[in-house]
């Protein structure tokens, strides 16, 4: 047309002006911590905060370059970002699920905006994780905060969670538990690792201009694990989980000891996982698998690698084939590369052969990839790897040997296993003491399978529906824990200052009622000690009855029948321990009269009162009967191909410390739910209230339990609490108590971790045993299992 000019590309390229500068959120990494003056602050109140006269920690690249600092938080801090919290609190929960569920998919789409920024800027601070890893989390925990009041009634969020990581733990590691705390409904404080730190502020940034209430998401930083301490110790905070090592993890738990908070622990970070190959693997798959897991990949785990004799000379051969010409792998220090120098020279000493992508240099930060052939189990840079590029490689003849070479460590996190052999597969999944195992793969993970730690691998279960439960407390009850300051104790004497017990002759025994027993590998027994303590009536008058004053050896007893006893009972049929329960409860009926005279003569009930107790008793038993076949795992859909299984598991020998509160019926609901999910236990009656108990033996002795799965020891609660936190089979801890006992258990029952169900108990409050509320069951069923998840691929 007349009078029409025609723009180019080049012209209208050179018309156009400068756009406005990139905010924080749309930035590449390096604009963003430009943008921060390479200094990141705290993050609370939905912005960041940079507190005056505070101290730094610089944060370096793999190449030795200045990324950036961040602030040291001090108390005030801290305290700071509690108050923040538990404004947040208030308005995240107050939002509908929804609501809740909205924010959260709109993230996904935030990160989807910002994937680059955030995964330049993990790729920086070597805090390993893609942006898809964070998407799926996002995806999965936002359809459970839709569905939180339809799939899991009952429950309510804690209030304030603190989600403490190590130094050396993943970006992934800690938005693993911060994503199912804020679906639930709760607030975090967040306390990343130095190299997670910059990476946890750029998405705490992020969610709130998402439209995260302000509060709901805060992040403080610091220079150590002392940090999560003084967060635990801020009485806003409700809960404490953290991810890491076991050594920062212990060290969190005897920290926090006495002061009212339930912590749980994840040990991800350092343990050892067995690699297995038998003859009927691909072993090309397999060796070329160990070698990305073993080398390539950043190492949180150590592998064993555990080969069948009969194709360990083809495993090897390949091996050697694969490994030529690998370059050598950078070390974190010089103090690395000493360790690493001993664990060879140590192997070399025993026997051992080296197969090495080259040769190693004579010194500095770097080491090839490295094959010890012909190691020990008991050698050791087996047990106690160095943190260098070394595989030890272990031998086994039959699946047996598999299984213990497996199971040969405190770690219980994961385990590969390659085999075509379906059936062979299922088993060892079955056999080994892990929470994940991978069937020919290894080292993938999807939120929607739980995860238990199981040994000293972790106390609590992350991921999956099952995951969500340790975010939430059934709505019938209050926390158990008081929030208090820890009490100064010598952990050393708890529970030597019992109460004293005599050696009544036959003649006081003549006079008194007949002296109980207690129950000990299935028989009625005396204390080892032959000691007995004197029962008053209600009032503190007579003399009721003697029982015996059981000690550290009776604990000792028990627990070595329990061993014995627990594997075959855990192996039986659901259904076929539903009829062992069903028989317990037909003997509870039988005895009916006898034990309703013993709960009125030992509480002071009238016989009416305490017939009641009995019937809560007999159909609480009966609730358990029917709760064995009926709650089971399942095969949750995975985003990508194959299938996977996810099943509940006894946790092993539980010890019971039980309540002074109900005497009987506190006691059947509690053995019942050990016992049904396959667990053997040794009870501590009520110190005050023992006869019901010793009553219940009658009942024991009469059913169809194998010998040993229950055990009854009377005595001093503190006494005996010490025997079981210090004996190194029992898996896990309920108890019922002073404050004292309670600070000595979470100091204590950290070698090896220990399961810890905690409950300070007051003459005027507690848990309401006479309610069968739908929650009770279930949170009593969720505290005597653990999780296991089986991955297996497909072509």
């Amino acid at each position: 047309m007349a009078g029409s000019t025609i723009n180019t590309v080049q012209n209208i390229f050179q018309s156009m002006d400068y756009g406005p500068a990139a905010t924080p959120s749309t930035a590449t990494a390096q604009a963003w911590l430009d943008n921060h003056s390479r200094s990141l602050g705290l993050f609370f109140d939905g912005k960041f905060v940079c507190p005056a006269d505070r101290q730094s920690c610089s944060l370096a690249d793999s190449k030795g370059g200045h990324v950036c600092s961040t602030v040291c938080a001090v108390e005030a801090d801290v305290s700071q970002a509690a108050s923040s919290a538990v404004s947040g609190h208030k308005a995240w929960s107050s939002l509908s699920c929804y609501q809740r569920a909205k924010v959260l998919l709109r993230l996904v789409g935030v990160l989807g905006q910002h994937g680059q920024c955030v995964s330049e800027l993990c790729e920086l601070c070597e805090a390993s994780c893609s942006p898809s890893a964070l998407v799926r989390l996002l995806q999965y925990y936002s359809s459970w905060a839709q569905l939180r009041d339809m799939l899991i009634p009952h429950w309510t969020p804690l209030g304030v969670v603190a989600v403490v990581v190590s130094e050396d733990c993943s970006l992934y590691s800690l938005m693993l538990k911060v994503l199912p705390a804020l679906a639930m409904g709760n607030s975090v404080v967040a306390v990343p690792g130095r190299s997670s730190a910059p990476p946890a502020l750029l998405l705490a940034q992020l969610f709130v201009g998402a439209g995260l209430p302000a509060g709901a998401l805060n992040v403080l930083t610091g220079s150590d694990m002392s940090l999560g301490a003084k967060v635990a110790q801020n009485p806003s905070i409700s809960y404490v989980t953290y991810s890491g090592s076991k050594q920062d993890g212990v060290t969190l738990c005897k920290t926090t000891a006495g002061m009212g908070v339930p912590v749980s622990v994840s040990c991800n970070i350092g343990a050892r996982c067995p690699f297995i190959i038998f003859e009927s693997a691909d072993i090309d798959s397999a060796v070329d698998a160990v070698i990305e897991a073993a080398f390539k990949k950043k190492r949180e785990v150590h592998w064993v690698l555990c080969v069948q004799e009969s194709v360990q000379d083809s495993v090897v051969a390949r091996l050697r084939l694969r490994m030529a010409g690998m370059k050598c792998v950078a070390l974190h220090s010089e103090g690395d590369r000493v360790l690493v120098d001993t664990a060879i020279q140590v192997a070399q000493q025993q026997g051992a052969t080296l197969v090495q992508s080259c040769a190693a240099p004579p010194s500095g930060a770097q080491y090839p990839p490295t094959v010890l052939c012909g190691a020990a189990p008991s050698s050791p840079f087996v047990v106690s790897p160095s943190p260098g590029p070394l595989l030890p490689l272990l031998t086994f003849r039959s699946n047996t040997e598999a299984v213990s070479l497996g199971n040969h460590s405190p770690h219980g996190q994961a385990a590969s296993i390659w085999t075509e052999d379906l059936t062979l597969a299922l088993d060892m999944a079955k056999s080994l003491s892990v929470g994940s195992v991978w069937v020919n793969s290894h080292s993938v993970s999807d939120p929607c399978l739980p995860v238990s730690g199981h040994k000293d691998s972790g106390t609590c279960t992350d991921g999956g529906h099952e995951g969500l439960y340790q975010f939430l407390r059934p709505s019938s009850s209050s926390s158990p824990l008081p929030r208090s300051s820890p009490v100064s104790m010598d952990y050393s004497k708890f529970g030597t200052a019992a109460s004293p017990a005599i050696f009544p002759d036959d003649s006081d025994l003549a006079s008194a009622p007949k002296p109980y027993l207690q129950f000990v590998g299935g028989k009625s027994c005396k204390s080892v000690s032959g000691c007995s303590v004197a029962v008053q009536s209600p009032g503190g008058g007579s003399v009721l009855a003697y029982c015996p004053d059981g000690g550290r050896k009776d604990v000792r007893n028990a627990v070595e029948a329990a061993v014995k006893v627990q594997p075959g009972w855990m192996k039986k049929s659901p259904s076929a321990r539903a009829q062992s329960l069903y028989s317990l409860t037909k003997g509870l009926e039988a005895k009916r009269r006898d034990i309703a005279a013993s709960v009125s003569v030992q509480t002071g009930l009238s016989m009416d009162e305490a017939d009641t107790e009995v019937e809560l008793s007999i159909a609480r038993l009966s609730d358990w009967a029917a709760y064995c076949d009926k709650i089971q795992g399942g095969t949750p859909p995975l985003p990508e191909s194959g299938s996977a299984l996810s099943f509940p598991e006894a946790l092993g020998v539980v010890g019971l410390v039980l309540p002074d509160k109900n005497p009987l019926l506190s006691m059947v609901t509690l053995l019942g739910a050990a016992i049904a999910n396959g667990n053997a236990v040794v009870m501590v009656p009520s110190q005050k209230y023992p006869l019901p108990a010793l009553a219940f033996v009658q009942v024991l002795q009469a059913s169809d339990l194998p010998a040993g799965l229950v055990s009854v020891i009377t005595g001093s609660r503190d006494e005996l609490t010490a025997a079981l936190a210090n004996h190194s089979v029992i898996k896990a801890i309920w108890y019922w108590g002073s404050a004292e006992g309670c600070q000595f258990l979470q100091y204590t029952c950290t070698s090896p971790l220990k399961i810890l169900h905690l409950s300070c108990q007051k003459e005027d409050d507690g848990k309401d045993w006479t309610k069968s509320h739908p929650s009770l069951l279930e949170e009593m069923w969720r505290n005597a299992i653990q999780w296991k998840s089986v991955w297996i691929p497909t072509a």
